[in-house]
């Protein structure tokens, strides 16, 4: 807030400024609901995912021993559910709730951290789908859901955007169970003209031992572009298969695609649950899957450019102030992208522009440091 402080061209007290943020009683709900009202690009693919932020002490709300993203290890951070749109030039932060592990439901805990009343604990992907609702009720065009295992090991969220006929890539563990062959289901009587569960006729197996009986021969080289990034190889499989979940109700879930994927040099493989037709070929699969890479780019401008990870204070109120107004500075910024023509314009770039712009201006008016560099380049090739 300092560093935001000393831009503002008439400041005020940076007690008056930090009260603002931290303790002031305005609304970020509401504030959400407008900036989804006015984001100008209404179509594209929802991204699900999670964040964490790393935390050094104890105070900060929801902060606990959980698995960290950004260090890749079981760490002290908070974590957030996020929300995006993908429209295929830009992405727009859409939403984001903060976990709250029970620890810090207690009245203890929520006195200290201002948590409101209403706030239960909730798993992650209930997050997800609660965000999921707010969008499609703001009013936008989903043309398909993508997230990681996290969100795609959920057979209730599946089972959701099934019922929402929303097309989804998600991301799953090895140890999820499919038929390979449509299932049968046999009712089974269980009182005099009564009629309840069925039996499901067949076996399930793993998906990481379906990868394992396939050929070598049968797995295809398929390449794919994230964007303007350089294209990408890779070895994939799919075919369509009946996750094994709600089995044993006698309750068979929807046929999808399984996709698995297998990096070259790598050992570990990927696999994806992929809602599509079963017309859509193997390229379509891919290409769906590996739309969530957006994420990946939103988050380093989110965090690294417009301070996202950067918030100190330890209230609810206060955290939920600070992410609503880096989404309000990232969604004017794609919006200046958008008016000026500037996609591909980005922080990094930017930096690397100013760099060699004041590089030259040094080299202009100290001309005697050039000579230094050639003085000092020529001794370097004398030594070698």
């Amino acid at each position: 807030m300092q560093a935001m402080l000393a831009r503002v061209t008439e400041p005020v007290a940076y007690q008056a400024f930090q009260h603002f943020i931290t303790h002031a009683p305005w609304d970020a709900d509401r504030v959400w609901r407008r900036l989804r009202a006015i984001i100008p690009e209404r179509r594209g693919i929802l991204i699900l995912d999670g964040t964490s932020f790393p935390k050094h002490g104890p105070a900060s709300v929801g902060v606990a021993r959980q698995y960290c993203g950004a260090l890749g290890k079981i760490a002290n951070c908070q974590v957030a559910t996020t929300v995006a749109l993908w429209t295929g030039a830009r992405t727009w932060f859409l939403g984001a709730r903060l976990y709250l592990p029970e620890a810090w439901l207690t009245p203890s805990q929520r006195a200290r951290a201002r948590v409101p009343a209403p706030i239960r604990f909730q798993e992650k992907w209930r997050h997800a789908l609660a965000l999921l609702r707010q969008v499609r009720a703001s009013g936008f065009e989903l043309t398909g859901v993508v997230g990681d295992a996290e969100f795609g090991d959920v057979t209730v969220l599946r089972a959701a955007l099934h019922r929402l006929r929303l097309p989804y890539a998600l991301g799953i563990s090895s140890d999820l169970t499919v038929f390979l062959q449509r299932p049968t289901v046999r009712p089974v009587l269980r009182r005099r003209s009564a009629w309840t569960r069925g039996r499901v006729i067949g076996q399930p197996v793993a998906v990481r031992e379906v990868a394992r009986q396939w050929p070598p021969a049968a797995w295809r080289a398929i390449s794919w572009r994230n964007g303007r990034q350089p294209r990408r190889r890779a070895r994939f499989y799919a075919q369509r298969v009946t996750p094994a979940h709600g089995a044993r109700t006698g309750q068979l879930a929807p046929e999808i695609w399984l996709l698995c994927e297998r990096e070259a040099g790598a050992s570990r493989l990927k696999y994806y649950f992929i809602h599509l037709p079963a017309t859509a070929s193997l390229q379509q699969l891919v290409v769906f899957a590996h739309q969530r890479w957006a994420i990946e780019q939103q988050y380093q401008e989110l965090k690294s450019e417009l301070g996202l990870d950067h918030f100190e204070g330890r209230t609810y109120p206060g955290w939920q102030h600070h992410v609503v107004l880096t989404a309000v500075a990232h969604a004017y910024i794609q919006c200046e992208r958008r008016r000026r023509g500037a996609a591909t314009l980005t922080f990094p770039a930017v930096r690397a522009i100013v760099q060699e712009i004041f590089t030259a201006l040094l080299f202009a008016a100290k001309p005697r440091y050039m000579e230094w560099m050639e003085q000092a380049k020529r001794n370097l090739q004398l030594r070698i």
